[in-house]
């Protein structure tokens, strides 16, 4: 598999997760079973967020090596 595709599939993953966690706090209502664990969710977006992060570092690695790539062929 394509080293940028997975970076950008992860990219994808971590902000599903986001909207996923943002709906989840946006959508909660003041009744006690609609309740949501907010230290949970913020977890969960730090994670995400970290998780997109490296796949954002991923794919700024895969490029300057073909950066590298091109120029020693060149």
């Amino acid at each position: 598999m394509d080293v940028m595709s997975a970076a950008l599939g992860g990219m994808c993953t971590a902000q599903n997760s986001l909207e996923k966690s943002g709906e989840r706090i946006a959508g909660a209502t003041v009744q006690p079973q609609d309740s949501v664990d907010l230290s949970t969710e913020m977890v969960e977006m730090l994670a995400a967020a970290n998780q997109y992060q490296a796949n954002a570092r991923v794919i700024q690695t895969t490029d300057n090596m073909q950066k590298r790539l091109l120029n020693i062929l060149a």
